[in-house]
């Protein structure tokens, strides 16, 4: 009888076991922690506590998520010398640390350098590693593993089944990571310095937004001190995206890192209209910038009256020549209008105090400030450096004819003035209807009144999406930091859609960004991508299509329908199928949709909800389709999708997003004639 201690299999699933126990003893040491006294204060006390809460959440077993998916077993020791006849060291790969007792490493972080060949290694380069092995789940056990001895020339390369076969595993729930399949390509990208951008263009299934998830996560693991200073931001589309991608991090063991809409990083004011295309171009145009920079700095006027200050019985005069040199200077310095406004009292004050010690006084720095807060040093400041609300510039330029021509003189023609200028101007700030567009053009006026706060790294998917204007916004917010922009330019779908990544990153300030493309398709089948990919040339000519590397070529047809009930049916066939299904449809179509689904007793939800197992079916509007993915897909009424938006282009970019949703399978209904695009 065989010893299980011989089989490589058992002696895994020992490992992981064992890992799993030692996961749970790092976890109780930290729960056992006693802070009591260890702490001066309440307030430390709440800040530690607070920490180790995050701690503990951090090293959570997930018991349906693999504690570690490949091993490497190096010829020599990494980094040290090795003795001849020595074997090298042995190293488990996983999401985050595990140690045993002793302190000695069970799991090593993926994002640590002595993981990196596991992404890297191949038979031309192994880079010292003697044997790499992937391991395959079912559920949260440990049922296969596959080999491959890099170093030994007479084996020949094939193809990863286990790699293969994770790709394709069907998913129920919000996106997963990607971290045990990462490829070489990707690895590149995820594993660039904190000090520069990064722009990856990315057609459908080239694992973009996963990539940057990972680019978070290993930034966070090297450069976590300064990174925990400063703060991260990743920004997506809409809420439905973000609940979809939420659970990526905390799954690596990161906890920190800030979701946002653009909308919710310029939120400073309730949004409740809406603009018509027209509108909504120039509004987001980067004229916009220069036109608020006019109106904004129109507030400052040269003085004409000198300033008097009386202290006690002396009166000190500062001319107006004098007052004038003062705000041009500031006005030349270039600095934001409201910090300019607050050194202006301090700089009449000084010319005081110049005037002060001629006449032999010795007057320190409180009288400095003393003189900067005389009632006639503050008049002054409120007739030369007027203090502007945001909100109430934007308001009159949108509602003042003369104003805004004034300020938009040789940047703005007639016809862009007429399309933003409101049909029927607002009494104020809160009865406004502000649109999205609005709430942009108030926050840059916010940053020229007052420096918006940096962070250290923002993501940015779907940036191909955004104007001029709302890269700035995002810009912004990263002005000492990085970023990592993700888009797809066939996948612009507004009126203002990025037309190239150079032009858009220099909108973000960050023109030096490095731009990458990945073209290797990982989840979309061959057959799928294929079709999809015939509307390339009328929708980004320049575009290389995206080659899947997937040898099973998906499940693919083509089907005319005679209505909704035949619709329906397909979903049904579709759901006896393992993973999740979408429906995806003309936004105006789906509650025909719905009702027919609930009639036919199909349990569905919306985007944004998550699948279970008991309710695997997602109805999504078309408008909200990017960036979602499901195992299969029914897409509905091709022709209605384009027809739902302003333009054939942006309609045939519209369907392109919804035909490449699909992980392993897509079903085409149709009542009216495909567009001849696709046939």
């Amino acid at each position: 009888m065989n010893d299980p201690a011989d089989d490589p299999l058992s002696r895994e699933r020992a490992h992981l076991a064992a890992a799993r126990s030692a996961l749970r003893a790092m976890r109780a040491d930290v729960e056992s922690l006693d802070i009591r006294d260890v702490t001066a204060n309440w307030v430390n006390a709440a800040v530690l506590e607070h920490q180790i809460g995050e701690r503990i959440k951090a090293l959570a077993d997930l018991s349906d998520t693999p504690l570690f998916f490949g091993r490497l077993d190096y010829l020599h020791s990494p980094g040290a010398e090795q003795a001849e006849g020595a074997e090298g060291e042995r190293f488990y790969i996983g999401r985050r640390h595990v140690h045993d007792a002793d302190g000695d490493p069970m799991v090593v972080d993926w994002r640590a350098p002595v993981s990196q060949p596991f992404y890297r290694a191949s038979r031309k380069d192994p880079l010292d590693v003697a044997l790499r092995r992937r391991f395959g789940y079912t559920g949260g056990d440990l049922t296969a593993y596959e080999d491959e001895h890099l170093s030994d020339p007479a084996e020949a390369a094939t193809t990863s089944t286990l790699l293969q076969r994770e790709i394709e595993r069907p998913r129920v729930g919000p996106m997963r990571d990607i971290v045990a399949t990462i490829q070489p390509e990707q690895d590149e990208i995820v594993r660039s310095g904190l000090s520069g951008s990064v722009c990856v263009q990315g057609g459908p299934g080239t694992g973009k937004t996963a990539v940057g998830l990972h680019r978070v996560a290993y930034l966070l693991y090297a450069h976590r001190e300064r990174l925990a200073r400063t703060g991260t931001l990743v920004v997506g589309p809409n809420r439905s995206f973000l609940h979809y991608i939420e659970q990526v991090l905390p799954a690596l063991g990161e906890l920190t890192v800030a979701q946002a809409t653009v909308d919710d990083l310029v939120a400073h004011v309730e949004v409740r209209g809406t603009d018509d295309a027209p509108a909504a171009i120039v509004k987001g145009d980067a004229r916009m910038a220069q036109v608020l920079r006019r109106a904004l700095y129109s507030h400052v006027t040269m003085p004409t009256e000198p300033v008097v200050v009386v202290r006690g019985s002396r009166r000190w005069r500062v001319p107006a020549y004098e007052l004038e040199d003062i705000v041009r200077q500031l006005l030349d310095r270039d600095i934001r209008y409201g910090a300019a406004r607050d050194a202006l009292p301090q700089r009449i004050a000084h010319a005081v105090l110049v005037q002060m010690e001629r006449a032999g006084e010795a007057p320190d720095d409180r009288v400095q400030d003393a003189v900067a807060r005389n009632s006639a040093v503050k008049a002054a400041v409120k007739a030369v450096w007027p203090a502007v609300d945001p909100a109430k510039l934007v308001l009159r330029l949108l509602s003042d004819p003369e104003f805004l021509a004034e300020h938009a003189e040789g940047l703005l023609d007639e016809e862009e003035r007429e399309a933003i200028l409101w049909p029927k101007p607002a009494r104020s700030v809160k009865s406004a209807k502000w649109s999205s567009a609005d709430a942009v053009l108030i926050d840059e006026a916010a940053d020229l009144v007052q420096r918006t706060h940096s962070l250290g790294h923002v993501v940015l998917d779907e940036a191909q999406d955004l104007s001029p204007m709302q890269y700035r916004a995002v810009g912004r917010r990263c002005t000492t930091g990085s970023a990592t922009v993700l888009g797809d330019l066939a996948q612009g779908t507004t009126p203002w859609s990025t037309r190239s990544w150079e032009e858009a990153l220099g909108h973000l300030g960050k023109p030096d960004a490095v731009i990458e493309e990945l073209t290797a398709g990982f989840r979309v089948p061959t057959d799928v991508i294929t079709y999809a990919s015939r509307l390339l040339p009328h929708i980004a000519p320049g575009l290389t299509p995206v080659a899947s590397i997937r040898e099973n070529p998906g499940f693919f047809e083509v089907r005319r329908v005679e209505g909704p009930g035949d619709v329906v049916a397909a979903c049904r066939e579709l759901l006896r199928h393992e993973g999740s299904i979408g429906l995806i449809a003309a936004d105006a179509r789906v509650p025909e949709l719905a009702a027919e689904l609930t009639a036919a007793g199909i349990g569905h939800i919306p985007p944004g909800e998550e699948t279970t197992h008991e309710t695997r079916l997602t109805l999504v509007p078309a408008s909200l389709a990017k960036g979602l993915e499901y195992d299969y897909v029914v897409l509905d009424e091709p022709r209605a999708v384009i027809d739902a938006e302003p333009d054939e282009r942006t309609g045939l970019r519209r369907l392109y997003v919804t035909l490449t949703r699909a992980v392993s399978g897509l079903v085409i209904t149709h009542t009216t004639d495909l567009p001849p695009e696709l046939t």
